[in-house]
Formats: C-alpha cells, sequence, structure tokens
C-alpha cells in the first residue's frame, strides 16, 4: 500500500491549526535601530510549562532529499519548539493532527528559505529537515526538568514528495 504525501507550500493560514509562520510580509508594524529595520513584531508567543524556560539555540543539520521516507514522528509535551532557518535554507515541514495519543495522517509542507516555523505544545511533527546542507538553524525551545520528548515510530512509514 502507498502512503503518499504531498509536500505544499507554507502558508499560515495553511499551518495554523499546527503553529505559526514566523515571516516577514507586507509592512513592518513598526522601525527600530534609528529607523533602519522594520520590526514585524510578536509573530509567535513561545509556549512553555511552569517548570521550564525559553532558551535559543542553534542547530547544523544535514540535507534531507525528496522523496522522504518518513518513519518517526515526535512532539514536545511541555513547551513549544520553533527553528528559524540562519541562511536562507528551504526546508520540509511534516505535521499530523494527534489521534488519541498517536500521529493521525501527516502534511506536508515546503518554505519558501524566507520563513521559520513555531510548532505549537503537542504538535506531532517530523525531523528538521532542510533541502540544502548541513544548514544552520535558529532554535527557540523549552529547557528544564522533565521529559520534553516523545516519539512515534510508524508501523508503516510514509513517503514525502514534492507537491
Amino acid at each position: 500500500m502507498s502512503r503518499t504525501i504531498r509536500a505544499e507550500p507554507l502558508t499560515a493560514e495553511g499551518f495554523a491549526h499546527f503553529g505559526d509562520v514566523l515571516e516577514a510580509t507586507g509592512t513592518p508594524d513598526f522601525m527600530i535601530n534609528a529607523g533602519l529595520c522594520g520590526r514585524h513584531h510578536d509573530l509567535a508567543r513561545p509556549e512553555t510549562d511552569a517548570d521550564g524556560t525559553v532558551s535559543l539555540s542553534v542547530g547544523r543539520s544535514e540535507a534531507v532529499a525528496l522523496p522522504l521516507s518518513l518513519g518517526m514522528m515526535e512532539r514536545h509535551p511541555h513547551g513549544s519548539q520553533a527553528f528559524v532557518p540562519m541562511a536562507g535554507t528551504r526546508f520540509l515541514v511534516i505535521v499530523a493532527e494527534d489521534n488519541d495519543g498517536t500521529p493521525g495522517i501527516p502534511r506536508a509542507f515546503l518554505t519558501n528559505g524566507r520563513q521559520g516555523i513555531q510548532y505549537k505544545i503537542n504538535c506531532w511533527h517530523g525531523v528538521l529537515a532542510p533541502l540544502t546542507g548541513p544548514s544552520d538553524f535558529l532554535i527557540v525551545d523549552r529547557v528544564g526538568p522533565g521529559d520534553n520528548l516523545e516519539e512515534y515510530h510508524l508501523t508503516e512509514p510514509y513517503t514525502v514528495v514534492q507537491g
């Protein structure tokens, strides 16, 4: 049985159920830095439980290629997680709704190189998947006590292809 997912362009509307798209679109909300920088303000709010704190990290990831075999998904029960490419890297974003504690049917999105994403707390998602690499990403997520990672290995993998 073929389980194929077609990756679609990432849009704020299409991704809203799973989290936020971090992207400078339209007119900036206001200017900062002596008028040299247009700030697109408050695009996402990192989430964490009472025991955690928000952390900024940098991750360097190897590239993936399409078609991609998706055999595992993960989620973070105690905090949101954001990835922002530091050099205009396009990357694949795979998400799924929760289906009684396991991932439902995944959806895949392709970023345009000027977009980052933030997954909501408990959002099932694939691993970081840049299309060129190695690539560096700003990571914003929760650190603190407790296990903030749950992995689910699919009984049958999906194949992700370009839309």
